[in-house]
């Protein structure tokens, strides 16, 4: 089979199907439901107007036998029932007294109406009553009419009945055409349909499934002529979009590829990093006895007597031996993980103790130190003395970094808070922005930082599933803003 045949079958087993059951049978369904219904008014009406034509045949005969009865006139009740089928077309006629037993009849007719709810009824409320019911095998409405005598008590009843087939039959006959035309019509529908669908939309459709086909990676160009309805003209314009969004899509994920493999080159990178972390970690933890020592013994020299020269020298071993000790610190500062003790801690206090603790930091002595918004409730979740240490950590290098004036303000989000740090220094550049947060990295000459600071607080910010963000003041210079999630359950 060629592949057009083959599209144009099974376009014809689904689509058109689909319209079929989706649009056809549905309208076939409620027009049937329609015809049943309508049948079912006209049975109702023919049942009343039968009630009604007995009804006026009963009121007619009701009055001559109620006297021939009142007078026991059997001669002028079997006339009346005999006028009674010449007035109207009816099955049978009978009169019984107030026991229920029968007087005379004629046709269909029950021989006691003793037992007969109707009839009861009837005879007790003095109005007419009828009901379908089965007389000498025969579905028949039996309709009652009390006979009244001249001091208007009720000493008998008449009973008239006619067959149910009367005018089933012709109901039946007219359902029969009924269904007939509907079946026809049904069919002429549906072929309508299908034949319809195939030439209009079928042979157009196989033939952009045909032009589908041929679209594959690397090969997305689709240049088949738009044919058939205005909607399958759409179609085959967004399949042509679709192939151009396809071939940047793959050039996008080849690019992706590229990057990602990028990404996992930076990723190796920072995998040595954090080993020569760690490894830096084990090695100041193990330096920081000998450097007591070292300062302890070079305080011991220090209370003796010693030349200009000498003081100068030790001097110069306490120094270094200090800025070891701060380089130690910082390492086992920025490697140190303490998850478990962290508490809901209210950060716009931490950041007051932190200002006062900057204020007496010889790197921020001659700036200014300004703050905005501390006075609002901000609580987070963390560990007070990493929280505190971070923020520290920051205001210092805005100090160091600063000329006149260091800014810290305090900002709520939806899901965090913001600590930003503002100087009037330099600022960093854009190209090093993300190379800061990188141990031992630093922007100041050689012997004024140890380039683990920013390290340090960037680690503190991921154990407390924050971040960090580097931007420029207002008056050009640094902005830190370090993001701390919101603590929701104080």
């Amino acid at each position: 089979m060629k592949p057009s045949l083959r599209s144009a079958g099974q376009v014809f087993g689904s689509i058109q199907l689909t319209l079929v059951l989706s649009i056809v049978v549905p309208l076939l369904v409620i027009s049937g439901l329609a015809i049943y219904l309508g049948f079912g008014a006209v049975e109702k009406a023919l049942n009343d107007r039968l009630q009604e034509d007995l009804e006026l045949v009963a009121r007619a005969a009701s009055g001559p036998l109620s006297r021939a009865m009142q007078e026991n006139d059997e001669l002028v009740i079997g006339d009346s029932l005999r006028s009674i089928f010449r007035i109207g077309r009816v099955s049978g006629a009978s009169v019984f007294d107030k026991g229920g037993a029968r007087i005379a009849s004629l046709g269909l007719a029950d021989t006691d109406v003793g037992n007969s709810a109707s009839a009861e009824q009837v005879i007790n409320s003095g109005e007419l009553g009828g009901a379908f019911r089965r007389v000498d095998g025969q579905s028949v409405f039996s309709h009652f009419t009390p006979l009244v005598a001249d001091d208007g008590r009720i000493q008998g009843l008449l009973q008239i009945t006619r067959k149910r087939s009367d005018f089933h039959e012709l109901l039946a006959s007219s359902r029969l055409w009924a269904v007939s035309i509907w079946s026809a019509l049904a069919i002429t529908i549906i072929l309508v349909v299908v034949l319809g669908h195939y030439g209009t939309v079928g042979r157009h459709v196989s033939r952009l499934l045909s032009a589908m086909s041929e679209l594959a990676p690397g090969n997305w160009q689709f240049d088949a002529e738009p044919s058939g309805p205005r909607e399958l003209r759409q179609i085959y314009g967004g399949v042509r979009d679709m192939g151009q969004r396809m071939a940047r899509a793959e050039e996008e994920i080849q690019q992706r590829v590229i990057t990602e493999r990028q990404l996992a080159e930076r990723l190796e990178y920072q995998e040595k990093i954090a080993m020569i972390g760690r490894v830096a970690g084990g090695v100041a933890h193990e330096l920081g006895a000998p450097l007591n020592v070292i300062q302890g013994r070079a305080n011991i020299l220090a209370r003796h007597d010693l030349t200009d020269e000498q003081r100068r020298q030790l001097d110069d071993i306490g120094y270094q031996v200090g800025r070891m000790t701060t380089i130690i610190q910082q390492l086992l500062d920025c490697f140190r993980h303490v998850p478990d003790s962290r508490r809901p801690i209210s950060l716009n206090a931490v950041l007051k103790d932190v200002l006062d603790r900057a204020g007496e930091d010889e790197k921020c002595h001659g700036k200014r130190l300004l703050s905005r918004g501390l006075e609002v409730g901000a609580w987070i979740r963390a560990e007070p003395v990493r929280l505190e240490l971070a923020c520290l950590n920051v205001v210092r290098n805005a100090c160091q970094a600063a000329r006149a004036e260091v800014a810290l303000s305090l900002h709520r989000y939806d899901s965090e808070w913001e600590v930003r740090v503002e100087d009037d220094g330099p600022g960093i550049a854009t190209e090093k922005r993300d190379a800061v947060f990188e141990p031992f990295y630093s922007t100041r000459p050689a012997g004024e930082g140890t380039g683990l600071g920013l390290a340090m607080v960037s680690s503190i910010l991921k154990e407390h599933s924050g971040r960090i963000e580097i931007g420029n003041s207002e008056s050009g210079g640094c902005r830190m803003s370090l993001y701390w999630p919101v603590e929701t359950g104080v």
